[in-house]
């Protein structure tokens, strides 16, 4: 009995410092409900891939794990004389929207660029390669012309009306273009960024179809920096759904400073140096990052940068992408002396009403990947009530994600498929109705709305690794289908997160060997 205290006294002071090392009691400091549950993130990052397939369009391939999902989009693009068939349905809808679709596929490619051998040791790497591929093959289609790319087939207007399996859908397919006449620089540069960033990823499994992502992504961005303009404008059918607020400034900084990163091409460097200030990205100070606005992630890259020799020349421009990039960090950290993005009484990031989640996934996306910046580099971040060290930055983000898993005043996890309790009705028209697979019979458009939309029943098809809009201002949530503020999910929001996870499994596994090691010290 003697030798167990001994041995329980040994093990509590040795966990109690190896925690005060992680920084993890710090989380206090920005998150009043600290989370103490535990949750499996190798399988969260499983459900996130699977998620993809789920939202593919055109022909499914043969090892399509989603099963209640059948081909669909099977003529996409023929009515305008092209091959569109492919790439991802956005949300709930079944409209391809080429915006946030090429940022889904840049936020994957960050995530395994970034963490490629945490996805491999938790056996996701392949699927990971092939969620992205699905974009980037339909990218390759859509770019028929050094300046001619079709950004989106369908409108959510048609769209709207109908409450159909995509499998059946019978609304609009007319697919629309941004070229030299109708220019469209944001979803050219986001779609640039896109292809940049997938290429560093390709490089070593399959280097030609690299080299071709690369060759496409440089001539979109020639494109969409020699012919400016608003691609809403142009496409006017996406306004009121992905209508671009920030204008294309930030989406040509992002795809320069990814072709920078895929090349080393200091041409494009170069760019985001002498564009900085007239481009915003030395100037704008933002509190989110989206499919919309993209100046966070520039200046958070840019700032990476510092540490290098050879950028030494250019540390003024560099000090000032930083300064920024650490104003959006400190914002979402609560640290700024104002702009600061507010918490729910839980403890969740809350930039705005609809679909919020979308803004926690990529703050905690930024805020992991900068810290373990910091932590290589031995620097800690600067904010105006104090010093963050990487490990207290790194803390707060799990205790975001650890609120999405169900460490919430709802006990909710708002990742579908995940944990005892999450949504049931998320609204999705191909979720919620009798599978394909199960019903071969067409379901017509009213008939969806009459059948399926308003039933109470859980959704016929449960959308796994889909994180849905998520709560309220006080952390309420109400689990209707017809609640699409809350309930519908996008690409995007998932697509943040699948790099989080695969880091957080890795911190996990490693305070598992710890504790481990301490048993095993503490028995001696």
């Amino acid at each position: 009995m003697e030798r167990n205290q001994k041995k329980q006294v040994i093990s509590q002071s040795l966990r109690t410092w190896f925690i005060s090392l992680l920084s993890l009691s710090s989380i206090s400091l920005f998150f009043p409900s600290a989370s103490c549950h535990s949750f499996n993130y190798k399988q969260v990052l499983s459900h996130s891939l699977l998620y993809f397939e789920s939202q593919r369009s055109g022909h499914l391939p043969h090892n399509q794990r989603a099963t209640w999902r059948h081909h669909s989009g099977l003529t996409d693009g023929l009515e305008q004389g092209v091959d569109l068939v492919g790439g991802y349905y956005d949300a709930g809808d079944n409209v391809k929207f080429g915006l946030p679709m090429a940022f889904t596929i840049t936020l994957l490619s960050w995530g395994v660029i970034e963490y490629g051998h945490l996805f491999a040791g938790a056996g996701e790497y392949s699927h990971a390669l092939e969620a992205i591929k699905w974009g980037t093959d339909y990218f390759i289609k859509a770019h028929t012309h050094p300046h001619v790319l079709w950004a989106q087939v369908g409108d959510g207007e048609t769209d709207h009306y109908c409450w159909q399996r995509p499998e059946d859908m019978t609304t609009s397919r007319r697919a629309y273009k941004v070229d030299t006449d109708n220019p469209g620089s944001e979803v050219a540069g986001e779609t640039a960024a896109a292809m940049a960033a997938a290429s560093i990823v390709f490089r070593r499994t399959n280097p030609h179809y690299a080299h071709l992502l690369l060759h496409h992504a440089q001539q979109l961005f020639e494109f969409g920096d020699k012919y400016r303009g608003k691609y809403d404008e142009s496409i006017g059918v996406a306004k009121g759904y992905y209508s671009s607020v920030s204008g294309y400034r930030d989406e040509l900084l992002w795809a320069a400073i990814w072709l920078y990163k895929a090349t080393e091409n200091d041409d494009y460097l170069n760019y985001v140096f002498e564009n900085g200030f007239d481009f915003g990205g030395t100037t704008w100070a933002v509190a989110e990052f989206s499919w919309d606005i993209k100046y966070a992630g520039v200046q958070s890259l840019a700032s990476m940068l510092l540490m290098e020799e050879k950028h030494k020349k250019n540390e003024a421009t560099l000090q000032q992408y930083r300064s920024k990039a650490e104003h959006y960090l400190c914002a979402c950290l609560g640290q700024n002396n104002s702009t600061n993005v507010r918490l729910t009484p839980g403890g969740l990031l809350y930039v705005r009403q609809w679909n919020n989640m979308q803004y926690v996934s990529t703050a905690s996306f930024l805020l992991t990947v900068y810290s373990d910046h910091l932590q290589a580099v031995g620097q800690r971040l600067h904010c105006d009530k104090g010093e963050i060290s990487p490990q207290e930055i790194l803390a707060f983000a799990k205790s975001q994600v650890d609120y999405i898993l169900g460490s919430n005043p709802m006990g909710m996890s708002y990742l579908v498929g995940y944990g005892p309790h999450f949504p049931l009705r998320v609204h999705h028209r191909g979720a919620s109705i009798e599978s394909y697979k199960e019903n071969k019979g067409f379901i017509g458009c009213t008939q969806g709305y009459d059948n399926w939309y308003g039933r109470h029943d859980p959704n016929s098809n449960v959308l796994i690794g889909a994180l849905v809009g998520g709560p309220n201002s006080t952390d309420g949530f109400s689990d209707e289908r017809g609640n699409y503020v809350q309930t519908e999910a996008c690409t995007y929001n998932t697509a943040a997160l699948v790099g989080v996870f695969a880091r957080l499994h890795e911190e996990e596994a490693f305070s598992h060997e710890e504790e481990a090691h301490l048993d095993l010290i503490s028995d001696g």
